[in-house]
């Protein structure tokens, strides 16, 4: 079990202290095959803070090239979520039935026909899906037309016989207050702007994620399809909700550990999208509405604090 623990340090370390950090726990705790808890606590917070410090000090790479490979995984993952259950239900063949999000049947021309229902030809969350899965594998050449899919299904939102209007005007996630819907364009453009600064440059210089990040993956689209977990469901959503404050706040504990300024482009990215997608629902100045300005001004200023943070961090290294 220790080492269980032991594999959530970069590699590097494991081959050089490894060895003796597995010594000083069977010295520590004999006969345990788990630490108490507060040990696995810290060792768990020692992984992570060895793995951010690996990735900030990595040569290979500049910070703001990482930042846009983060940012670009960000809005895929973001623009993936309500439609998980979609894709999943499309692979398998399952018809959703009551459980679809405006649409009635999913699945593959023609045999996704139903009375009173358009075909399509594809769901439209495979887009997001392939950009999230070369994305993690640093293909960015092949996330960039997936992208430009998206921009084009948004734009020509209920006219293409390849998405049509099913699975894609859907409700998207209310825990921030609004959803992101297709046809707003802020997400895909913004994701096909990265992918293309991220294809343009030498395939060599982006971080390639192992496979077993693809495992989570697995697990959102079980979780979201198997136990038909749609997006407007409100477990769901706080799910989500829970995900993206944790995200925030791990950003956060990244950029103070390592004074890098890559942890700030994907939060103003998420920060814009997520704005935008409440602005523009043109809300009256209204004590009701108190709540969704908190948020939006709690979003808006994430970016800079984590840029003053990482400012600061530099500062107190420099003078020690």
């Amino acid at each position: 079990m220790n080492r269980l623990l032991l594999a959530t340090y970069p590699r590097s370390h494991r081959e050089r202290y490894g060895a003796e950090l597995l010594a000083c726990l069977a010295e520590a705790y004999p006969g345990r095959a788990w630490p108490p808890p507060r040990e696995v606590a810290a060792m768990l917070r020692g992984g992570a803070r060895a793995r951010i410090r690996a990735v900030s000090d990595d040569p290979a790479r500049p910070w703001w090239l990482d930042g846009i490979h983060l940012a670009a995984l960000v809005l895929a993952a973001l623009a993936l979520v309500p439609y998980l259950q979609d894709v999943w239900d499309w692979a398998l063949r399952v018809d959703p039935g009551s459980r679809a999000i405006d649409f009635h049947h999913a699945g593959w021309y023609p045999w996704a026909q139903s009375p009173g229902t358009r075909t399509r030809m594809l769901p439209y969350g495979l887009l997001p899906l392939v950009c999230v899965v070369a994305l993690l594998r640093g293909r960015a050449w092949i996330a960039l037309p997936a992208s430009a899919a998206m921009v084009y299904s948004g734009a020509t939102l209920g006219s293409s016989p390849f998405f049509d209007s099913e699975g894609v005007v859907g409700t998207g996630y209310y825990g921030l207050a609004a959803p992101i819907l297709v046809n707003d364009l802020v997400l895909s453009a913004t994701l096909f702007v990265a992918c293309a600064a991220l294809a343009a440059s030498r395939p060599g210089r982006l971080r390639r994620l192992s496979h077993g990040w693809l495992v989570p993956l697995a697990g959102a689209l079980f979780l979201a399809g198997g136990l038909h977990l749609v997006s407007n469901d409100p477990w769901f959503q706080r799910g989500q909700f829970v995900l993206e404050a944790a995200a925030l706040l791990a950003a956060w504990w990244a950029t103070a550990v390592t004074g890098d300024y890559r942890w700030s482009v994907p939060v103003a990215a998420f920060a814009v999208v997520r704005a935008h997608a409440m602005l523009s629902e043109s809300l009256p100045l209204d004590i009701r509405h108190l709540p969704l300005a908190t948020v939006v001004l709690v979003l808006a200023a994430m970016a800079p604090v984590l840029a003053v943070t990482a400012w600061d961090r530099r500062g107190t290294s420099r003078l020690r």
